[in-house]
């Protein structure tokens, strides 16, 4: 007999997510995702100008924000045919990158490391063994023995007032917990110092968007940093020598305690390597465009299908005709209707955001989700999908850091750990520390390639956008931190008539689609263990892998401006 558990919500994720389990014999026989809030932004922006759509649509989340931006405006420069001066690339790709770095830190410490780590046994560790551990694995300068005694001293005051503030209401004790306290010190003392950390890659979205959350920058044809080489009122040589001080801080941690950690925790859990394989269809996009028309660029994107990188579509620029062919979003199982009804699937140029809600129905609607497919097929998007392209590609530092990581689990392991351990729960996490490591490492490149051409004499950073009347198309895609982001844009005469956001968590957090095919997230989680009904620890381990980000996904509907629901934080 099977025993259903609803996680509702869903926390340490953005947004409002429920979670349904049927568990048989200690294992996660089916599941359901569902999208708790609706996303109205689309129908907001019917009628408005399209050179304020960015402006809107980056306010879909108050985490993502700098990547709604970022693809609203390479919707309508795609739509336009616009050529960007290529300062303004560059300027966008630092925002991308640091972005993108500050995300993957902060997702893997202070909203998915607690599943794995145990904060209380933590308690019985030798803060001196756990820090020779910690040196015997990287050169970070906060591994020391004085550091690790101060945490532990940190971790008993709390306890001792009977709370553990930011650690309170975990699964402390939990039996699917692995880790040696000595370990979970470490991991401890890392999630601390990572709160410092995160501010370098704000400071520089900050330094460069004007803001943030929620960048001031931006602006189809570019960006609206003026650039100069002595004026104290622009962005000048001196504020960019603050950045590069920024960039080479984050790349010391990511490399020397993000990847480490990652790798070490991972060793301890290689059993988790068999569980949350799930879709093996991946969908990545090109990012860092070198150009002004988005044909170049520093990170490669495209389709694997059946986990297999030798069965791979590369994606080659921002106009690709066989990724803007390939989207197309079903409402089967999901509270909205389609004038064509149910069994149809709409591409985003077509699509309707018309809400039908019917409460939660297991074999009906149950979320306020789209289930997106390309080329008929579910895919999940995020990290791991980015990764396995760019090896499929041959990107040499992501071969690099991959082989790199890969060779640390096995030698902490002691067993030998490939490339088809990536298709886990435990995978994604590797997944998106490689990530990062490129992607840092980009973020000083791009910073080279700004000065250099400032160095030339190019100040540029905007070209005037025309509307012509009639009828344009348009679409724009990033790969945002936690997978592909696309706009799609119709605009008639200068004015919007059709807008449509498919976003990463919609991809893996959709219901099933019109052929009844799980999305990422419910595919991802059959199979996985259930040890204590009462704490399903390890549902949401699999979820976290993903970074939810339910904001993105839906957005919310209150006619009578009424609480619909009280819960309690857990």
């Amino acid at each position: 007999m099977s025993q259903r558990i609803t996680i509702d919500p869903v926390t340490r994720i953005e947004g409002h997510l429920r979670v349904d389990v049927d568990v048989k014999d200690g294992f996660v026989s089916k599941a359901w995702s569902s999208g708790q809030m609706w996303r109205g932004v689309e129908n907001i922006l019917i009628g408005r100008d399209p050179r304020d759509a960015w402006a809107i649509t980056q306010r879909i989340c108050g985490v993502c924000t700098t990547v709604h931006a970022i693809c609203s405006v390479r919707a309508v420069e795609n739509a336009l045919d616009l050529e960007l001066p290529v300062n303004a690339q560059y300027i966008r790709n630092l925002i991308i990158l640091a972005h993108a770095v500050h995300d993957h830190i902060v997702h893997f410490y202070h909203l998915s490391a607690l599943d794995w780590v145990d904060v209380v046994s933590a308690l019985k560790a030798d803060p001196d063994k756990a820090s020779a551990l910690a040196e015997s694995l990287s050169s970070w300068s906060g591994n020391s023995k004085h550091e690790f005694r101060k945490v532990k001293e940190r971790l008993a005051g709390f306890v001792s007032t009977g709370q553990l503030g930011i650690f309170t209401n975990g699964y402390w004790g939990h039996p699917a917990m692995k880790l040696p306290p000595e370990v979970n010190l470490l991991a401890v003392a890392h999630y601390l110092q990572a709160l410092e950390v995160q501010r370098h890659a704000n400071k520089i979205v900050s330094i460069l968007g004007s803001k943030t959350p929620h960048i001031q920058n931006v602006a189809v044809g570019g960006v609206s940093n003026p650039l100069a080489v002595d004026s104290q009122a622009v962005l000048t040589v001196e504020r960019l020598m603050a950045v590069k001080g920024w960039i080479d801080k984050l790349a010391d941690f990511v490399k020397n305690v993000y990847l480490v950690d990652v790798a070490a925790i991972g060793a301890f859990y290689a059993d988790w390597t068999t569980y949350g394989r799930g879709i093996v269809e991946y969908l990545s996009v090109p990012d860092i465009p070198l150009d002004g028309k988005g044909t170049k660029f520093a990170l490669p994107g495209g389709f694997l299908t059946d986990g297999d990188l030798k069965k791979y579509t590369s994606i080659k620029s921002f106009d690709d005709a066989y990724f803007r062919d390939g989207v197309s979003e079903a409402i089967k199982h999901s509270w909205y209707e389609y004038k064509g009804g149910d069994a149809v699937s709409l591409h985003p140029y077509d699509g309707e955001t018309t809400p039908k809600y019917t409460d939660f129905q297991d074999d009906g609607k149950y979320s306020w989700l789209k289930s997106p497919t390309f080329y008929g097929k579910p895919a999940q998007v995020g990290p791991l999908s980015r990764v396995l392209a760019m090896l499929a590609e041959g990107h040499e530092p992501t071969v690099k850091y991959a082989t790199e990581t890969l060779d640390r689990v096995s030698s902490i392991a002691g067993a030998t750990v490939g490339l088809e351990a990536m298709h886990s729960t435990i995978g994604r996490h590797a997944a998106r520390a490689i990530s990062c490591a490129v992607q840092v490492d980009e973020l000083a490149n791009q910073w080279d390639l700004l000065l250099g051409n400032m160095a030339k004499g190019d100040l540029k950073t905007f070209n005037r956008p025309t509307f012509p009347k009639g009828e344009q198309r348009g679409f724009g895609f990033h790969e945002a931190p936690r997978g592909m982001l696309s706009h799609w844009v119709v605009i008639e005469d200068g004015k919007i008539r059709n807008y449509q956001c498919v976003v990463p968590t919609t991809w893996n957090a959709a219901p099933r689609n019109e052929k009844d095919q799980p999305g990422a997230y419910e595919a991802c989680l059959t199979g996985n263990p259930v040890a204590d009904p009462e704490q399903p620890l390890e549902v949401l381990r699999t979820v976290h892998s993903f970074d939810p980000c339910l904001a993105c996904a839906v957005h919310v509907l209150d006619k009578e401006n009424e609480s619909s629901v009280t819960v309690t934080a857990r």
